[in-house]
């Protein structure tokens, strides 16, 4: 075997052998294969330094393109060649040091922007053709008419010399002479186009107004038209053209014949054809494309009463996974066999699969029973995907979620139904996956609530709809105000006073949760300094405390200790007046950089409450290293002395805890007292203070604040 070229340039130069010899067959020039070669060098060159160079220039690719049509090489079938040429053989010859991956991608754009050059060129070529025709058929349409008047020797130079088909007949359609590029267009002799008449010539796909056309060209009132029309040849094929009718008039202005003059488009007809299967088939499967699949839905869900639609959204289960472990390649021949296997189960009137892109593919079923209809091709395609699928010797096994749409034309966009596909979809994939799901229009405006409430978070802290209200925090001991807990609410223009249990989860989703915080724990401190400067003096058995929660998200943030001592130190409040409340379940297994600013705060003075304790399952012992000063029992201990009398077992496991926690000198807050005789048990079981309704629900700091003076006047 013969050696692979070794430097840049050899490579280059094969890389254009092995285009010219692709190509050279289908072109249309006067040079020799090894002189066209010559001419495919400079092109070959600048795709090279297009592939490799840092930014991608789609122009040099249209160029390239461009250049190929200025190169004769217009047959269709050799933009075919030269992107398969371009595809199999530019990375392996031009791309060497590159990323492989990379190089690929960039060499697919390549290609799609050299076709896209090809076309434009082409169409400008054609373009500059048809104004060459129209001049060249104004001018044999007066050379004709003159020569019918004057000179027969004349026309006859004009009309054989075309290279246009020209035609004349009478006024009745039959065809009275023709020349000879016309004879070649139709595979017919001279004798047998004029055995014809033009009325013979209907075809299925002429336009509705071709005919009116010509009747009125035929009775006097219109000079010429212009269309595009199909003819059959002898041998069954089409012949496609651009076809020009002319009234000729004698000298006195009678309707005498009418002159015909056609260009063959046949060729840049089936160019555009494959340009226009591009355009809406996916290169990887084949199917339609997102595009195609969108003109499809517009029509099904435009019809007629009585008609119906529906749709079945896939998205595979794991496909990331083959794709990080096998590699692209793998994951590609992956979708190609899925979507074989998704064609073969829309086979049916009215059905078809599109691939939206990535391992999202769609199947869509019309007609006026597709309720019954949809069901079975969802059960079709997971049916599908049960065998698995062979990849690199590997037996893969294929699942997918499928979201299902159904309903009456007519009253929703395609974009609507997608959304709702697509939320259906993530619903069954949130349910476990290889399964599919109904559409449930309540379901569907929960997500896009939540959506909505997501993207409007920024703005909203921005326009200051937030607010804080607080719950008391009480003494169980002597019933006094020891301070309160800061509970953030969001006043939504359109849903109204939402809860932190609707939108903190999002924030925290998002992130927005750490400014959200750092507001909510400067607005509340600068409350209590309210409270203090109200309610304290040398009587007060000390400042009203501030409780405010952590979010699991603000405990990594690193800018919480700096952010929580400049909110102090800007409103001059003391340290101990602030007790940041930070979950049980978030400190589980916390190791000791998380643990380490909450240290840092404690040494500080800030108190730190675990909150929720008693849902987290922690181990007890685990009390010791964290730097709390506060349990706050969760809701459903006092939920359990509801009843009367009390669970003993339950009230046992109390005051277990508070022994506990007042062993290790950490004070005891319980949540959810609704009456009288919860607050008295838990007095009673030693716990330091509480805090639900049987006090007051949340509300406006001005109310904690009356609480106060009641407790300290009563």
């Amino acid at each position: 075997m013969s050696a692979e070229p070794d430097g840049p340039e050899d490579r280059l130069r094969r890389f254009a052998t092995i285009w010219s010899r692709a190509v050279f067959p289908v072109t249309s020039t006067s040079s020799t294969r090894p002189e066209f070669e010559e001419q495919l060098l400079p092109l070959a060159r600048r795709l090279s330094e297009a592939l490799r160079a840092r930014a991608f220039d789609q122009e040099e690719a249209r160029a390239v393109g461009a250049a190929l049509v200025g190169a004769h090489c217009t047959d269709p079938e050799a933009l075919s060649r030269t992107l398969d040429c371009v595809d199999a053989y530019l990375v392996l010859y031009c791309g060497q040091g590159g990323d492989p991956e990379h190089l690929r991608a960039r060499s697919a754009r390549l290609q799609h922007a050299m076709a896209a050059g090809f076309a434009q060129a082409l169409r400008e070529r054609t373009l500059a053709e048809q104004e060459a025709i129209a001049q060249a058929a104004l001018k044999a349409q007066g050379v004709v008419a003159q020569a019918l008047h004057a000179s027969e020797a004349r026309f006859r130079a004009v009309f054989e010399g075309a290279a246009i088909g020209i035609g004349i007949a009478d006024l009745d359609g039959n065809i009275l002479q023709v020349n000879g590029a016309l004879t070649r267009m139709f595979g017919m002799s001279d004798q047998q186009l004029r055995g014809r008449n033009a009325m013979e010539w209907t075809h299925p796909d002429d336009a509705p107004q071709t005919w009116r056309l010509y009747e009125e060209l035929v009775r006097g009132e219109r000079e010429h038209y212009h269309v595009e029309k199909a003819f059959y040849r002898p041998d069954g094929t089409v012949l496609w053209t651009n076809l020009t009718v002319s009234l000729l008039r004698d000298a006195d202005g009678t309707p005498r014949y009418q002159l015909a003059l056609m260009e063959d488009t046949t060729e840049r007809r089936l160019l555009n054809l494959r340009l226009r299967y591009e355009a809406t088939h996916d290169a990887l499967t084949g199917l339609p494309n997102r595009s195609f699949f969108f003109e499809r839905l517009e029509k099904a869900l435009a019809a007629g009463p009585g008609q119906r639609f529906g749709l079945c959204y896939l998205d595979l289960d794991g496909f990331k996974t083959v794709n990080d472990s096998l590699g692209h390649a793998a994951g590609d021949r992956l979708l190609v066999e899925v979507a074989d296997r998704l064609q073969a189960c829309a086979t049916a009137p009215g059905e078809m699969v599109a691939r939206l892109g990535g391992d999202e593919f769609v199947a869509l079923t019309t007609g006026p029973d597709t309720a019954h209809q949809v069901d079975e091709l969802a059960g079709r395609i997971m049916n599908a995907l049960l065998a698995p699928i062979s990849i690199d010797g590997r037996e893969l096994t294929v699942r997918g979620s499928i979201g299902i749409v159904e309903g009456p034309a007519g009253e929703r966009s395609p974009a609507e139904v997608l959304r709702s596909a697509d939320i259906t979809m993530y619903r069954a994939k949130s349910a476990g996956g290889n399964r599919f799901e109904l559409a449930d229009p309540e379901a569907d405006a929960r997500v896009i609530t939540r959506h909505g409430l997501t993207t409007a978070l920024p703005a909203a802290l921005e326009r200051g709809e937030f607010f804080i209200e607080y719950q008391p925090l009480v003494r169980l001991g002597d019933g006094t105000v020891r301070g309160a807990e800061a509970l953030v609410r969001w006043l939504h223009p359109q849903h109204g006073v939402l809860g932190p249990d609707r939108f903190i989860p999002l924030a925290e989703h998002t992130g927005l949760i750490v400014p959200l915080g750092r507001w909510v724990l400067e607005q509340s401190v600068r409350q209590a300094r309210e409270w203090r400067e109200r309610h304290g003096g040398p009587d007060a058995a000390g400042p009203l405390r501030i409780n405010v929660n952590l979010s699991p998200c603000q405990l990594n943030h690193p800018g919480l200790v700096q952010d929580t001592v400049d909110i102090l130190e800007r409103t001059g409040v003391a340290p101990d007046a602030l007790c940041l409340e930070v979950t049980e379940s978030a400190l589980i297994g916390a190791d000791d950089d998380l643990l380490k600013p909450l240290r840092r705060l404690a040494d500080m003075g800030v108190d730190i409450a675990l909150d929720d304790f008693g849902t987290g399952y922690s181990n007890l012992a685990n009390l010791r290293r964290l730097p709390v000063s506060v349990l706050k029992l969760d809701r459903s201990f006092t939920q359990s002395m509801q009843r009367f009398p009390a669970d003993p077992v339950d009230l046992k496991i109390v005051e277990g805890i508070v022994a506990l926690a007042h062993s290790l000198d950490l004070a005891v807050t319980v949540e959810g007292v609704e009456t009288g005789a919860q607050a008295e048990q838990l007095r009673i079981l030693g716990c330091d203070t509480a805090q639900g309704w049987y006090y007051a629900r949340p509300g406006p700091p001005e109310r904690l604040h009356q609480l106060a003076l009641v407790d300290a006047t009563g």
